[in-house]
């Protein structure tokens, strides 16, 4: 009998000591926790209808629930605009994947798309290289001393860029002894392909009227008759809308012993 008196006095002792706090509650702390179960320390029973700080949910209009007759009366158009979408933070549409390695790639295709365009894009030089005479015909006139030289040169043209040049003008300049004897213009339009050569035909009609350089060619006692030249010329170019200037210049010496110099592939054999 006294055992069954100490466990029901034991059991009413652990009662008590469940309702009451280990520690005791400071002061204020109860108005604390009323106020996280209400908003802005409002009872949360208390409909926030007329309150200007609260705004009901659009679509079930702060009822927590969707009144389905009313909702499916409306027309489409109303029925997306009272809608609203939650997405979960962990949806797998808020997190791609290989973002980083589509954006390397992405950034990699331009860096090589760039590096590529100014690879071929870059303008590179054109070489221009006189290369000598193809044909000369000579005349002498005795009553004035003077000389005619009518000549035709060969000039080599190489595009070193990777898209096709264009010549559209020659002007040409032949002096002898600091003096200009011949002068020509040509017009021409002369396509070069990409990293290709290709050759140039012009005459350029000149008249020495040095009495010196005229006995030096009609005179037959000497086995040496050629006259020094000294030949200028600038190509105009056009590449990429943009127009450019080559200058050059050449020294050639040309035989006046002869009346005519035959271009390379006529002269006959010895």
């Amino acid at each position: 009998m006294g055992e069954k008196l100490s466990q029901f006095w034991k059991a009413s002792d652990q009662k008590e000591n469940e309702g009451k706090l280990i520690l005791p509650r400071p002061k204020g702390a109860e108005d604390e926790i009323a106020g996280y179960a209400s908003i802005n320390g409002e009872d949360p029973a208390v409909s926030c209808a007329g309150s200007r700080s609260c705004v009901n949910c659009p679509t079930c209009q702060g009822t927590g629930r969707i009144p389905r007759v009313s909702y499916l009366l409306l027309p489409l158009s109303e029925q997306e605009k009272q809608l609203v979408a939650l997405i979960p933070y962990g949806d797998q549409r808020l997190k791609p994947r290989r973002t980083k390695l589509y954006v390397c790639l992405a950034v990699t295709t331009c860096l090589l798309m760039t590096s590529l365009g100014v690879f071929f894009l870059f303008p590179r030089s054109i070489t221009v290289l006189p290369a000598g005479l193809n044909a000369s015909s000579i005349g002498f006139n005795a009553t004035t001393t003077s000389i005619s030289l009518n000549m035709t040169n060969v000039l080599n043209i190489t595009n070193n860029n990777f898209y096709p040049v264009t010549v559209v003008q020659l002007d040409i300049e032949v002096l002898h002894q600091s003096l200009v004897i011949g002068k020509t213009t040509m017009k021409t339009l002369l396509n070069i392909s990409p990293l290709q050569s290709s050759q140039v035909y012009y005459m350029v009609a000149s008249r020495l009227l040095d009495s010196n350089t005229y006995n030096i060619c009609t005179w037959t006692k000497i086995k040496v008759h050629n006259v020094l030249l000294h030949i200028q010329g600038t190509l105009t170019c056009t590449y990429l809308c943009h127009s450019e200037q080559l200058a050059f210049e050449n020294y050639q010496y040309v035989d006046c012993r002869g009346n005519a110099t035959l271009p390379p592939l006529l002269q006959r054999p010895l």
